[in-house]
């Protein structure tokens, strides 16, 4: 696959972003992008957009957000910080794939303070993510799932006390690996803001 060498070059807008592969790109030897928009449409996701696992930058900054404990998870979840282990050991994961997609769900808002269709946009991507991450597993077992938000896999996690109950299965944020997701989406092309009154929640999947 032919990628972007700079940043400047990820900073320019792709002529054929609904083609999902910027100007310029061949398509994946790797993953089957139109298969893959399918099967991410069909589980309901609002976008399905194509990953280089190269453009993933893991910050400490982001991560030092989940320190600040605003979500009161940290250390309650294995699949939150610390549980999901240091910037160096999710760097180390992540360093094994080169191509993945990100997908979206974005929700129409009644307003900017209507929390509750925030809350409804956050679930159905949630069981969106759920439901496309057991199709693709049987067409990538090794693959890296990361999602938006806390693992929900249980009502209530082990952490601290017991071991991860579905270790194959648990997903952590992307934030929880350090990733600044609307940099993530730039630099593979994708849209984060979709307008006033809207709100997109971002994943990923980690794939070859």
């Amino acid at each position: 696959m032919k990628r972007c060498q700079t940043e400047e070059e990820y900073d320019k807008p792709c002529r054929k972003s609904d083609a999902l592969i910027c100007d310029g790109w061949e398509e994946s030897e790797l993953i089957d992008m139109e298969k893959l928009k399918k099967q991410g449409e069909e589980q309901g996701f609002s976008h399905v957009a194509f990953l280089d696992c190269g453009t993933l930058k893991l910050r400490p900054e982001v991560r030092q957000m989940c320190e600040a404990n605003t979500c009161h998870m940290y250390g309650k979840c294995w699949s939150c910080p610390p549980g999901c282990g240091s910037l160096e050991e999710c760097r180390e994961k992540i360093g094994r794939y080169r191509e993945g997609i990100i997908v979206q769900t974005v929700g129409e808002l009644e307003d900017e303070l209507d929390g509750e269709t925030m809350m409804e946009t956050e679930q159905r991507h949630k069981e969106n993510f759920y439901a496309l991450e057991k199709v693709l597993r049987k067409q990538y077992p090794e693959m890296l799932a990361i999602g938006a938000g806390c693992c929900t896999k249980c009502k209530v996690c082990t952490c601290p006390d017991q071991p991860c109950r579905f270790p194959g299965e648990a997903f952590s944020s992307m934030e929880a690996y350090g990733m600044l997701v609307t940099e993530v989406c730039q630099a593979n092309h994708l849209e984060y803001y979709y307008g006033a009154c809207t709100i997109a929640y971002t994943s990923c999947y980690l794939l070859v």
